[in-house]
C-alpha cells in the first residue's frame, strides 16, 4: 500500500535508514539524484465510484527526482533532510516483515503535480498520494484527512484491532483479556459452527487462504465486496451428496452483484462457484480447488474500489489579499 523513500535538500550528507515501528523511512543525500528503482512492480488502481479500477502512471523514480524542489518552501532552513512516504496502492512490509495497514492522518497540501498529491504531515516529513487513487483532489494549500485502506473485518473494525476474549478465573468470576498476534489481521465469518467438516475446512479456508493481491485474505476480500446475509448449507454426512455443504452470501460491486455461492462437491472433492441475480443463475464455475477460491472469487467479484485512498477536505485553503482583490 505505501513505499518509504526519502528526499533531500542543500546541506545534509550521507545515506542512512531511519527506520520506524511500521514504517520504513529512508533519508538520502541532496547532493546527487541517484538512480532509484522500487523493488517489485508497481499495480495501484484509481478510479470513481464502482467503476472496475485501472492502472496508474505513478512513477517513483520522477517523484524522487521532484521531491526536493516540490517541497523546497515547506522544510525548515535548519532540517538537514527530508522524509517522504508514498501511498500508491501496493501493500507492504514493516520493519520485522509483516504486512501492516497505515493509520489515517491529516496534513497540508503543499504541491500537487498530474500524478502526485504532496501532503505535510509534520515538521520534515511528507506523504505522496497517487493522484488516480484519491477520491478527492483538493485544492494546495488545504488542510485534509487522508484515509489509506486497511483491512477490516465484517462489524467494521480494523482487522488489526484487538479481539476481546471473555476468560474465567478459579472461582468462575468472568473477565475481559484483550488479545493480539502480532502481524494478524483475522476477519472471522460472520456464521455460526457449522457440524460438516467439509464445512468447517472450507470456512477456514476462506479466512486463511491468501486473496491474490497479497495482502487481503479471501476473508478481507469479502468485506471489500460488502459481503452480508451469509447463509449456510449444513448436512449430515449421509446427505453429503444430495445436499452439498455451501457457505452463500450477498455482495455488491462492480463486477458484480447479487448472490455468490461456494458448494463443495464431493463426488470431485472440489469446489463450484456459482453466481446468481434475481434468483436467476448467471454464471458457474466447476472444478475449483481450495488454492484456487482466491483467484477464482478475484476474478468474479473484486473490483479493484477498495485500493481508493479517502482524501476529504477539512479546511480549504485561506485567500491572500492579492487574491481578493483581483477576484473583486
Amino acid at each position: 500500500m505505501f513505499a518509504g523513500v526519502a528526499g533531500s535538500i542543500p546541506g545534509s550528507q550521507g545515506h542512512q535508514d531511519c527506520g520506524e515501528p511500521t514504517v520504513r523511512w529512508l533519508i538520502s543525500s541532496p547532493d546527487a539524484h541517484r538512480p532509484f528503482q522500487p523493488q517489485g512492480t508497481i499495480h495501484p488502481y484509481g478510479g470513481e465510484g464502482f467503476r472496475i479500477i485501472g492502472d496508474s502512471i505513478m512513477d517513483h523514480q520522477t517523484i524522487r527526482q521532484q521531491m526536493p524542489s516540490l517541497v523546497a518552501g515547506h522544510v525548515p532552513s535548519n532540517a538537514r533532510s527530508f522524509q517522504f512516504n508514498i501511498f500508491d496502492g501496493k501493500p507492504k512490509e514493516n520493519m520485522l516483515g509483516f504486512h501492516v495497514d497505515p493509520s489515517p492522518f491529516e496534513g497540508k497540501v503543499v504541491a500537487t503535480t498530474e500524478d502526485a498529491i504532496v501532503v505535510k504531515i509534520s515538521r520534515t516529513k511528507f506523504a505522496v498520494l497517487d493522484r488516480t487513487l484519491v477520491t478527492e483532489v483538493p485544492e494546495e494549500g488545504a488542510k485534509i484527512e487522508v484515509i489509506p485502506y486497511a483491512r477490516r473485518r465484517f462489524d467494521g473494525q480494523r482487522a488489526d484491532t484487538p479481539e476481546e476474549v471473555i476468560k474465567q478465573t478459579a472461582d468462575g468470576t468472568p473477565y475481559t483479556v484483550q488479545r493480539m498476534i502480532l502481524g494478524a489481521a483475522p476477519a472471522k465469518l460472520p456464521v455460526a459452527q457449522p457440524q460438516s467438516l467439509e464445512l468447517q475446512q472450507l470456512i477456514e479456508q476462506l479466512e486463511q487462504m491468501p486473496a491474490p493481491d497479497g495482502h487481503r485474505r479471501i476473508a478481507h476480500m469479502l468485506v471489500d465486496a460488502q459481503a452480508r446475509d451469509f447463509e449456510l448449507v449444513d448436512p449430515r454426512p449421509a446427505d453429503i451428496i444430495r445436499t452439498p455443504p455451501t457457505v452463500s452470501f450477498t455482495v455488491q460491486t462492480a463486477k458484480f452483484s447479487g448472490r455468490v455461492s461456494i458448494i463443495y462437491m464431493r463426488a470431485d472433492d472440489a469446489y463450484a462457484v456459482a453466481l446468481h441475480r434475481d434468483d436467476e443463475r448467471v454464471e458457474r464455475r466447476d472444478d475449483i480447488y481450495f488454492d484456487m477460491l482466491g483467484e477464482t472469487l478475484a476474478d468474479l467479484i473484486d473490483d479493484g474500489t477498495w485500493r481508493r485512498i479517502r482524501v476529504q477536505t477539512l479546511q480549504k485553503p485561506a485567500r491572500s489579499k492579492k487574491a481578493l482583490s483581483s477576484t473583486a
